[in-house]
């Protein structure tokens, strides 16, 4: 055993290290001491005074009161539908398929909950004890129109898919046109799921009905079994329970759904609809628009409560109806018919005969704001002097033409190089397009000396005239790059085919002289409405519709003045009837623009000029819109479209009613079926959507031509062309315009040559010969006046388009 055992040994010292992170005993002068002047770290600290002296229970309290305000918002959403009078929660059951029976799906959803009654065509009311609500059903015929205008006034949109038979080509259109229109809440629920078999297979057909309705809206991922009581009475609390979405161009108006039409039996009595106020209150001195009727004047409103029972006796007596309540009748600000402004006085032929001037003969096109080339004296070309920086016009006469400066040259050169630096832009835009550098293009690197000009025989210029204009065909079809050009016939004088063109140096900056104009617009534009100042008109209309009025959630009577009697043959109480209130000034025509997209699922162009049939808010139109480009100008000109593509944006405009605010648009295009397609498509299809934006008689539209010639005789940066003009006169008339070529040359007409058309040119730079050679001209085109649209929209037999009125494109 070892003597030596190994022994522990403690530490050499007991004192013990203060923790440096531990400052509780540390004095607030210490602290100072240690910080030496540092400023603390305010990281995470609160910054506002606000947050700095609220404490854990004010932030509490804070979140309970917005809770509360929350709470308090949803119950004003909500108040129209609670109490005994409330108004119904309006569901417009829309079938999507051929086998769907829509009163058999309203049956469904009933028996759910023990709620036993008829189901007829017409919209009803049925009072659901259980959630102390009450549902006014609408049933949908397959039927576009009738489709869209119940889910116009819908506080729930319900789409009834089957479980045997596919959504079809109709089918998809509702789906289509309902959700590009706006629409509140959505279900979908399906009928007929019990009839397939095996019993294993049902879950992958909801699953592919989920797979469907996602593919138009992402959040319906529940699809609701009809044959399943289960499932129809959880769809059934939803419609009791849920707040609905809205429509915010439909909130922002007082609407109704028409429960009842009440029919003049005499010329002074009035039509009578009857239904419950939604939206904004509902005012007398507001016109309405109805349907596809038109729009009216109010005569008065008056209550009209539905008849209540109460006991007495221990006997169930039914009330009688009280006298006649009048709620609002129409003061002397009532809104007028009348779509246009007055005419204006014009004053006597005798009085205004000394003031009238002769018209002065023109010899020239007009540039921008002026006509050039048309003074007594023939203008004399002067070719720019090459002069020192701020030499003026009196002392450049002392400066002889074969003087030079070096400065100047470096000047110019500076002012090419900052021209570089434009926005781009194409060459046919005007001076933003045209190139500052000389071509990389491979060219002629000696060009022959100046050459005599020989008169070229008339029959081979004509048969190389033809020869050319072949070849060129064949580019414009494969590339595309001028849209706007057009070939002129040799015996077609091109200042009488162009007389109302003009030339414009810049398509975005040229002032656009709108005298010029006059003699040819249409004669109701001056009697448009004229806005000036969009944003505050449309926030003073719509401020104007949140006060006063009938209360919303009010059972009325509305009487009607000057309803037509033809109307009562055509009216069938099967389909829903609307009734919207318009804004100020809604009735009165200008010139509309809206944003425009083409549809994907349209494979064609649209022209335009096309008829097409728009729906905005309430209204139907047939339109022949023009298609311009959209942005913001300087000069406020935009070029015309002659086609929207697939997947392109442009502005359709024409002269309409005005609507206020960001309303969705829908046009929509009858089309013949293709052959072998006429089972499976519609003759209507929606071809493009959109959305009001602000109108405005000051737009213009103008329409561009490209006038275009080939590179005969090229000497260094003198071109002699052909093939633009076909006679001496021509080249003359537009010899001010400027000219481009494709790869961004500018140049102007120097002088004309022989009888022909051919004329000499000066150009910025080299040319290649392979480069053509044009010349942009400018007309301004008026918008078209649409029409109201009446009837159904998928009626058989419907009219053609006009396309004789399509073809116009230089007239």
């Amino acid at each position: 055993m070892p003597s030596a055992v190994a022994t522990h040994s403690h530490r050499p010292t007991t004192k013990v290290l203060p923790k440096s992170f531990k400052s509780k005993k540390a004095t607030k002068g210490a602290l100072r001491d240690q910080a030496k002047g540092k400023v603390p770290n305010e990281k995470g600290q609160r910054k506002t005074p606000h947050q700095q002296v609220m404490s854990k229970f004010d932030r509490r309290n804070q979140a309970k009161q917005r809770q509360l305000a929350k709470h308090r918002e949803h119950q004003k959403e909500t108040s129209v539908f609670t109490g005994r009078d409330g108004a119904p929660r309006i569901v417009a059951v829309v079938p999507l398929c051929a086998d769907v029976i829509v009163s058999e799906a309203i049956k469904s959803l009933n028996s759910s909950l023990d709620i036993e009654s008829e189901v007829p065509e017409t919209s009803f009311r049925v009072s659901v004890d259980r959630f102390k609500q009450k549902l006014q059903y609408v049933p949908v015929r397959r039927d576009l129109t009738a489709a869209i205008d119940a889910a116009r006034i819908a506080d729930y949109v319900l789409f009834v898919l089957s479980s045997e038979v596919e959504v079809d080509a109709l089918g998809e259109l509702i789906i289509r046109s309902i959700e590009n229109q706006g629409m509140s809440t959505l279900f979908t629920a399906v009928q007929n799921l019990d009839k397939i078999q095996p019993a294993k297979a049902r879950p992958d057909v909801v699953k592919s009905l989920a797979s469907f309705m996602t593919h138009f809206h992402p959040g319906q991922e529940k699809i609701y079994s009809l044959d399943s009581r289960q499932e129809s009475s959880n769809l059934m609390r939803s419609l009791c329970t849920t707040t609905p979405k809205g429509i915010n161009w439909r909130d922002q108006r007082s609407w109704m759904l028409v429960d009842e039409v009440q029919w003049p039996s005499t010329e002074n009595e009035s039509t009578v609809l009857t239904g419950v106020v939604r939206g904004k209150g509902l005012k007398a001195d507001r016109l309405v628009h109805v349907g596809d009727w038109g729009t009216f004047q109010i005569e008065k409103i008056t209550a009209a409560p539905l008849p209540t029972k109460k006991r007495k006796d221990d006997a169930m007596a039914v009330e009688e109806t009280e006298a006649e309540n009048v709620l609002e009748v129409p003061d002397e600000d009532q809104d007028d018919l009348a779509e246009l402004a007055p005419e204006e006085i014009t004053m006597d032929d005798a009085e205004m005969e000394g003031d009238i001037a002769e018209p002065t003969k023109q010899k020239g096109v007009l540039l921008d704001d002026h006509h050039y080339f048309s003074e007594d004296e023939p203008e004399v070309y002067a070719p720019p002097k090459k002069l020192p920086k701020g030499t003026s016009s009196y002392q450049a006469a002392w400066y002889l033409d074969d003087v030079s400066d070096s400065e100047s040259e470096l000047d110019d050169q500076e002012m090419e190089d900052a021209q570089d630096e434009a926005l781009p832009a194409a060459p046919e835009d005007g001076m933003e397009g045209i190139a500052h550098r000389e071509p990389t293009e491979a060219a002629m690197s000696e060009y022959p000396q100046s050459e005599m000009f020989i008169e070229p025989d008339e029959d081979e210029d004509a048969a190389q005239l033809e020869a050319y204009r072949a070849r060129k065909r064949d580019e414009v079809e494969d590339d595309k790059e001028f849209p706007d050009e057009i070939e002129l016939h040799p015996n077609v004088l091109a200042r009488e085919r162009l007389a109302k063109y003009r030339g414009l140096k810049s398509l975005r900056t040229s002032p656009w002289n709108t005298e010029e104009d006059r003699p040819y617009q249409p004669e109701e534009w001056s009697r448009l409405l004229q806005i000036s100042d969009y944003k505050s008109s449309r926030n003073r209309s719509i401020r104007e519709a949140l006060v006063g009025g009938v209360a919303p959630g009010t059972r009325v009577h509305i009487h009607l003045r000057g309803v037509p009697k033809d109307l009562r043959k055509s009216y069938s109480s099967s389909g829903p009837v609307t009734l919207f209130s318009l804004l100020r000034h809604e009735n009165k025509k200008t010139s509309l623009n809206f944003d425009i997209t083409h549809k994907e699922d349209y494979e064609k162009s649209i022209k335009a000029k096309e008829e097409l049939i728009v729906q905005c808010g309430p209204r139907r139109f047939i339109v022949n819109p023009l298609f311009s480009l959209s942005g913001n100008t300087e000069n406020d000109v935009h070029k015309y479209c002659r086609y929207l593509h697939p997947g392109q944006s442009a502005i359709a405009s024409f002269m309409g009613p005005i609507t206020w605010g960001a309303v969705p648009t829908l046009f929509f295009k009858r089309t013949v079926p293709a052959e072998g397609d006429e089972g499976s498509s519609v003759p209507l299809q929606l071809v493009a959507t959109g959305t009001a934006r602000a109108p405005s008689t000051a737009r213009v539209v103008a329409k561009r031509v490209i006038l275009t010639g080939h590179p005969y005789h090229i000497h260094k940066k003198v071109v002699t062309i052909r093939y633009m003009f076909f006679n001496r006169e021509d080249v003359e008339w537009f010899k001010a315009l400027p000219l481009w070529t494709k790869r961004g040359r500018a140049g102007y007409i120097k002088e004309a040559l022989g009888t022909h058309g051919y004329f000499k040119a000066n150009f910025d730079g080299r040319i290649n010969p392979q480069d053509a050679v044009g010349v942009s001209l400018y007309k301004r085109v008026w918008p078209r006046n649409a029409i109201p649209f009446t009837g159904p929209l998928l009626e058989e037999g419907a009219s053609e388009s006009q396309n004789d009125a399509m073809d116009e494109d230089i007239q």
